[in-house]
This record gives structure tokens, C-alpha cells and sequence, in this order.
């Protein structure tokens, strides 16, 4: 049969489409969330457009005083006739920009205010009120701009989810027996030296149920107790450790046996690791997820830390391999009846 469409991939995306919003003007109420989750071209796109017509727009407008204010003339005359005046003046006129004679240097003044380069051609002067008023602005204008976009980047180089990038799952899972109980087991590790502090790890089960009443719920999410090591959710992630989760009458899993395993195309358990970056006190979140098909019965991880040279050694080469081991072939129910009768 067809193999059902992931809810969350192995990378951790979910599998999900949004269609027919109508409340798209939500999105604009949280400018600086949605500019964050573009992706990089159009936020490059973006960054540049406002510099860009920002400058155009105060070029404009530097372009109209100077007009309004008969610059331009002077400054033409001044250019044909040099030697009538100096300073950018001509028998006694004084501009209210100097060294403005077209579009073309209004445009470059706009820069150099909003970007507080000064060449030293152009200056505004005392003569007009509105220049002032225009060159007061665009400094706030431009400080704006620049903590939006410079904000924006900065997050979008420091999103949470590129740590998770670090932090690895094993590509399948196994069912074997530990302490004499069936348990679900899994394989996470973290690649780099950094910790992620307080890290918690909690497990869902994703299937199509439906209720006593005949409502069909396509995604429920059911939350199941997982177990590591040193006991609850926390867990001290130095090394690679191996998560797993007791099946009892509890879990969902406690009529699955290896026979009809594969015939379950709807379920989907969801692995999700949570905690934060030791190095810049973010908050990050991976996730992973195992199908029917990538749930390996009678397997066990091998081991892949070792003591070498008075230091414990992760080979990293053999995070998911597995080996056999004796495993009954029956249900966790079955295995507990049996017990039982014995």
C-alpha cells in the first residue's frame, strides 16, 4: 500500500500546507516575525529595496527644496560663470543645500545623510527652515531602517533551528527487550562541544483515530513517557544516549508485535529534544520522526563510546548501527499475560 505522508520529516520540517488564509493582514501586524521567516533571497531583496527607495525618496525631496528655493539656477549659473562667486554663492545668494545642481546630487546628499558619510562637497545650510526639518527626518528614518534590517539579519543568522542542525538522531529506531520490558529505543547525540543545557526530550505518537461518536481525528497526538538513563526527561546530553520508552498498557504500542508492525502505515512517532544553547542562551528545539517501516524488532544499538588514552572516544561512524539480539515475537500485552501466568 501506499506509504502515508510524513507529519514531521527526518529534519525535523513539518509536513504541512497552510491554504486558504483569509487573514492575511495578520501577518503584517508581526512586520518584523514575517521579514525573519522569509527566506534568504527575499530578505536580501527587501534589506536592499528600503535603503534603496529611502534614499530615492529624500533624494526627491531634497531635489524639490532645492528647486523650490532657486538653487538650481544659481548653481547652473555658477558652473557657466565661476568667477562670480565663491563658496557655492553667487552675489550673495546662499542655498539651502549646497553644491545641489540636479537630481543626480540630491540623490548622492541623501545618501551621505543617511548614512553619515561626509565628503565635505555638501552642506546644509541656515538659510532654510524646511531643510533642516527634512535632514532631522531622515536621521530618524534612517536609524529606523537600519535597527529593522540589521535586527532582522542578525536573527536570521541566529535562529534556534541551526543549532539543532548539531543535534543528530539515529535513522531508525528498534524494539527490543531492557530489564525484561519491551522498550522503544532511540539514538540522539549532540555534534559539538557546546552543551545544550537543560535539555528535555519528550515523544508523541501520530495517528489516524476516530471517536466513539464517528468523528475521524486525522492527526492525533498522543504523549507517551519516555525514559533515558539518568531517569525523567532531562537529560545530560555530553555523549550520545539512548532514549526509550517502556511499553506498558499504557503505550499506544502495546498491541503492536513484529507481524502486523508494518501494517500500521498510519502511525508516526514524533521525537522532540528541547533546551538551551549554552553559548548564547537561546532556546532551541529539534525534531525527528519514525514511521512503521523505520522501527527495526529484535535490534539493539551497539555501543560507540569507549575509554582511549585516559578520555572516553565517540565514534560517531557507528551512531546507528544495530545488532540482533533474542526478542519475542508477540505483543507487550502478551509478554506481560505470560509473565503473568508464569
Amino acid at each position: 500500500r501506499e506509504r502515508r505522508a510524513r507529519f514531521v520529516g527526518k529534519n525535523g520540517a513539518c509536513n504541512v500546507a497552510h491554504k486558504n488564509i483569509r487573514e492575511q493582514g495578520r501577518f503584517l501586524q508581526d512586520v518584523f516575525t514575517t521579514l525573519v521567516d522569509l527566506k534568504w533571497p527575499h530578505t536580501l531583496l527587501i534589506f536592499t529595496m528600503s535603503f534603496l527607495c529611502s534614499w530615492l525618496l529624500f533624494g526627491m525631496v531634497w531635489w524639490l527644496i532645492a528647486f523650490a528655493h532657486g538653487d538650481l539656477d544659481h548653481s547652473t549659473r555658477l558652473q557657466r560663470d565661476p568667477g562670480e562667486g565663491t563658496a557655492g554663492t553667487l552675489a550673495g545668494f546662499v542655498p539651502c543645500v549646497t553644491s545641489i545642481h540636479s537630481f543626480t546630487s540630491a540623490f548622492l546628499f541623501s545618501i551621505e545623510v543617511q548614512v553619515t558619510i561626509g565628503f565635505g562637497g555638501r552642506m546644509v545650510t541656515e538659510e532654510c527652515p524646511a531643510a533642516i526639518l527634512v535632514l532631522i527626518v531622515q536621521n530618524i528614518v534612517g536609524l529606523v531602517i537600519n535597527a529593522i534590517m540589521l535586527g532582522c539579519i542578525f536573527m536570521k543568522t541566529s535562529q534556534a533551528h541551526r543549532r539543532a542542525e548539531t543535534l543528530i538522531f539515529s535513522k531508525h529506531a528498534v524494539i527490543a527487550l531492557r530489564e525484561g520490558k519491551l522498550c522503544f529505543m532511540l539514538r540522539v547525540g549532540d555534534l559539538r562541544k557546546s552543551m545544550i543545557i537543560s535539555a528535555t526530550i519528550r515523544m508523541q505518537v501520530v495517528k489516524k483515530t476516530a471517536s466513539l461518536e464517528g468523528e475521524v481525528v486525522p492527526l492525533n497526538q498522543i504523549d507517551i513517557q519516555m525514559e533515558n538513563p539518568v531517569g525523567g526527561n532531562s537529560i545530560f546530553l555530553v555523549s550520545p544516549l539512548i532514549i526509550y520508552h517502556v511499553i506498558d498498557k499504557n503505550s499506544p504500542l502495546y498491541d503492536i508485535s513484529p507481524v502486523n508492525l508494518h501494517h500500521h502505515e498510519d502511525l508516526e512517532i514524533i521525537v522532540i529534544l528541547e533546551g538551551v544553547v549554552e553559548t548564547t542562551g537561546i532556546t532551541t528545539q529539534a525534531r525527528t520522526s519514525y514511521l512503521a517501516d523505520e522501527i527495526l524488532w529484535g535490534q539493539r544499538f551497539v555501543p560507540i563510546v569507549a575509554e582511549e588514552d585516559g578520555r572516553y572516544s565517540v565514534d560517531y561512524s557507528k551512531f546507528g548501527n544495530t545488532v540482533k539480539v533474542p526478542t519475542p515475537t508477540c505483543t507487550a500485552r502478551q509478554l506481560e499475560e505470560d509473565k503473568s501466568i508464569m
